[in-house]
């Protein structure tokens, strides 16, 4: 009897096929190995919402194997990870094989199982415990996978032809950005507050501690009562020169509960506060840490699955817990029940425990040795925290003193605590002896022994001036945070939310910070303004509802995305007949506070009128580089001023375009221009309105890498311009050599040989012999060699080899072959029919992009 079982992932599948050994083989899905048709029309509105799904071309191999071995199984264990994404990954591995033949009569069983730890105990328990596969959940699954697919291929393409340069929106993608767009214009229109604090140093019995003023004449002092220095400075003076005296003083026991053990939010979390580690790379070092690690020997799961909104333990956690603390740390440190943690997050939807350690036994003592530096801080602070849920409480003694001067108007509070009795800090949160020495809280500073009546010596008065702060900008942590606060998104999607927040350039990580960039502020406004609905926080929150319900079988997942496509559909078609230039007008009045920093409408006015026509203003416009300002009479005013990544203007400086460098040899104007792609140097001069006019006007781009084009000289113009260079005739082939600037920086060519200039090469200095040498040794490490001559001109064929398999160049293209196709031993004659075969292959894309868009066209008239 055989039976396979499928997982994930290689290395839980190698760790898991330990514990079965034979009789088991053990493969991995590799994640998902179906996905929707990427190109529009694969979700069908008008067919309930069927679906077209494909098998992507990296998981076709490893389909091919669970498939052959399937067939000899007597039963199939689909074990994906334990939440909604794994039950969807077990469905489509299940299609797979039915599509395949697989499950025809007389074919294996299928079974889903799930574990929450690799552990042997965990994985065999679960083979006993075999379900079908969750449809409700699937159900739960393909409705999310509709919806983000919908939003994404209908307002990707609007974003597009409305404003060049932004590149996609998602359902919680978009609504990620809000946040950060948000939290930056309250930072933007925030007006910070002046206070002061009064308070003084005291003495008794030879110990210092602070008092804060809390009644002032009569008047009780709360944060903003001392407006002025000068006032802060009299209420000063009064507390220096006042005698005081303890009228009343208060003790009493303070307990301190532990926190809950991970989630993934909180983990992530707090991995970054204590170990300044991003949301990414978090996941990564957990998902090494579920999955296994070789310990002795035998590879072991240390933690339970990492993506999980639960707070709950298992029993058998729990006792293993207790036992451990009191044998470690004796009775008084296991409270008489056990904790018990009940969900807070909104929306929380899976039934999995807290991430928390595989065996307490493994302590972070004992896995020194087999965990890299990474690996063990997060399973130290998984360890600590989760011990700590099920100890004692922090015992304190709290006291307050209340004392009051002589005159009977002035009135000092100090609060202070003493720790009792350190309960499940002894594990978790405790301060070391030099922290608690720094510690400003009033709360958690020790106080002497003062009894009511004494007089504590004032050894002087303290003022501080105060200044009220914006709110911070998010950090990865404080972003998901509030993700999680709104029911937005999910344990699998924070992490690359972000990621793609960061590669789309909608905002950039500064000092761990998110920063919208102007491009992530202008999306965001034209979906708030045109599609308000869709990046409303509660309309997120509530679909993430609705697809629990659906998960629970309480709703139609049809019924609800028809519901929601109604009306998304029409809004959209809102849309379609938007001109870009009006879209653009309206952000453009929408952003005058960001560009110009003030919402001063004469201010704002004046810095609009074009110094250059005097006729036209200035407004904005989005090239693919990023936003900038354009006259309104373009094209026959070219000026521009260009605009910061954060969208803002230099005001009062002006960046006027063309600049004038100088003259070039034979006395044509050199200048720096910015076009809608970019900065850029011109030799000879254009007139407005005047077409590029070949071997009258020349251009080249100027390189980000040289910093600002502000500071460009009449010498590096010159330098860009005199590229491509020639360098002379290739002794192999005979080709011209020319060193030039590419899209990917500074090359050397000959032929259809290009060679990326590293840093000690110079495109301005390299000579023939030192690019000749570089062009040879491409040639030999990619195995280039000549075919032989074409017969219809004459032309080299050659053969090369890449990352993405065997190609032949001729003319000026690359044509790649067939995979498996053996080109050592190939003839020339094979050479030109595979050439011919390339080349038709190559001219009918192009026919497939036209069919592509006819498709878009139709759906989007349909809808």
């Amino acid at each position: 009897m055989k039976s396979v079982v499928i997982v994930e992932s290689p290395a839980k599948a190698k760790t898991i096929a330990k514990y079965l050994g034979v009789g088991y083989e053990v493969l991995a899905s590799f994640g998902h190995v179906r996905d929707l048709v990427p190109k529009d029309g694969s979700v069908k509105p008008d067919e309930d919402f069927r679906m077209l799904w494909e098998e992507g071309e990296g998981s076709r191999k490893h389909l091919s194997k669970i498939v052959t071995e399937s067939k000899k199984a007597d039963c199939v264990y689909l074990a994906t990870d334990p939440d909604r994404e794994g039950e969807a990954i077990s469905w489509h591995v299940l299609e797979s094989l039915k599509e395949r033949g697989v499950l025809k009569q007389g074919g294996p069983l299928v079974k889903r199982i799930m574990f929450h730890e690799v552990t042997k105990g965990a994985v065999l328990k679960a083979l006993d415990e075999g379900r079908d596969v969750d449809e409700d959940l699937v159900d739960a699954y393909k409705a999310r996978r509709a919806l983000d697919y919908l939003i994404g291929y209908t307002l990707s393409p609007i974003l597009w032809k409305k404003l060049p340069g932004i590149r996609s929106a998602g359902r919680v993608q978009s609504v990620a950005l809000r946040l950060v767009c948000d939290r930056e214009d309250e930072i933007e229109v925030f007006e910070s507050v002046k206070y002061w604090s009064v308070g003084g140093l005291l003495e008794s019995e030879g110990k210092k501690f602070r008092g804060s003023l809390r009644e002032f004449e009569g008047k009780k002092v709360d944060t903003f009562f001392f407006k002025s220095a000068d006032e802060a400075e009299r209420a000063r003076k009064r507390v220096e020169s006042g005698d005081f005296c303890v009228t009343k003083k208060e003790s009493k026991s303070v307990r301190k509960n532990p926190l809950p053990p991970f989630i993934t939010s909180t983990l992530q979390q707090e991995a970054s506060g204590k170990l300044r580690s991003s949301v990414s790379k978090t996941m990564r070092t957990a998902q090494s840490l579920y999955e296994g690690v070789n310990i002795g020997g035998e590879t072991v799961g240390l933690i339970t699955y990492m993506r999980t909104d639960g707070t709950t333990l298992s029993q058998e956690a729990i006792s293993s817990l207790r036992g451990w603390i009191e044998g470690a740390y004796g009775k008084d440190y296991v409270p008489d029940s056990p904790r018990i943690y009940r969900k807070k997050v909104k929306n929380a939807q899976e039934a999995h425990e807290a991430i928390r350690p595989t065996d307490v036994r493994r302590t972070p003592e004992k896995m020194l040795s087999y965990l890299n530096s990474d690996q063990l801080a997060l399973y130290r602070l998984i360890w600590q925290r989760t011990v700590a849920c099920q100890m004692s409480s922090a015992e304190f003694e709290q006291t307050t003193l209340d004392m009051k001067d002589s005159s009977g108007d002035l009135v000092l509070r100090s609060v202070g605590r003493v720790l009792k009795f350190d309960g499940f800090l002894l594990v978790y949160g405790k301060r070391s002896e030099e922290e608690e020495e720094e510690v400003d809280d009033e709360k958690e500073r020790r106080l002497p022994n003062v009894e009511e009546g004494s007089h504590p010596k004032v050894l002087e008065g303290l003022s501080e001036g105060h200044e009220t702060k914006p709110p911070p900008r998010y950090s990865e942590a404080s972003l998901v945070k509030m993700l999680e606060a709104l029911g937005i998104g999910r344990p699998s999607t924070y992490a690359p939310t972000l990621t793609l927040l960061q590669t789309r350039e909608y905002v950039s990580l500064e000092g761990g910070r998110f920063r919208p960039a102007f491009r992530g502020r202008v999306a965001t406004l034209f979906l708030r303004y045109y599609f308000t609905r869709y990046v409303d926080y509660d309309f997120t929150a509530n679909f993430e509802e609705i697809l629990d319900e659906v998960a629970n079988g309480k709703r139609s997942w049809v019924e609800e995305m028809r519901s929601f496509w109604e009306e998304f559909a029409k809004t959209a078609e809102s849309t379609q007949g938007l001109e870009p230039v009006d879209v653009m007008s309206n952000l453009d009045k929408m952003m005058a506070r960001v560009i110009y920093g003030t919402d001063d409408e004469e201010f704002i006015r004046k810095e609009r009128a074009c110094p250059k026509c005097d006729s036209g203003e200035l407004v904005l416009r989005m090239g693919k580089l990023g936003p900038f300002l354009s006259c309104s009479r373009y094209p026959e005013c070219r000026h521009a001023r260009n605009l910061d990544e954060g969208g803002h203007v230099k005001v009062g400086e002006g960046d006027d375009y063309p600049r004038l460098l100088g003259e070039g040899e034979g006395g044509e104007p050199i200048y720096v221009n910015r076009g809608p792609y970019g900065f850029y140097v011109q030799s000879g001069k254009q007139e407005e309105g005047e077409k590029k006019v070949s071997g009258k006007v020349r251009r080249a781009s100027f390189p980000k890498e040289w910093g600002d084009p502000e500071d460009c000289t009449l010498s590096q113009a010159l330098k860009l311009l005199s590229l491509p260079r020639d360098l002379g005739e290739d002794p192999e082939r005979g080709d011209r050599v020319v060193a030039g600037l590419g899209r990917f920086g500074p090359y050397v060519k000959s032929g259809v040989t290009y060679v990326s200039l590293t840093d000690g090469d110079s495109v301005f200095d390299i000579g023939i012999n030192r690019a000749v040498t570089l062009i040879a040794e491409k040639r030999a490490k990619s195995g280039e060699r000549v075919l032989g001559q074409h017969p219809s001109d004459g032309e080299d064929v050659v053969v090369t080899k890449s990352r993405f398999g065997y190609s032949l160049l001729y003319g000026g293209e690359r044509y790649y072959l067939p995979r498996g196709m053996d080109v050592e031993t190939m003839s020339w004659e094979e050479a030109l029919e595979a050439l011919e075969a390339a080349k038709l292959k190559a001219k009918s894309k192009p026919k497939a992009k036209a069919k592509k868009g006819k498709g878009k066209a139709a759906v989007k008239k349909k809808a």
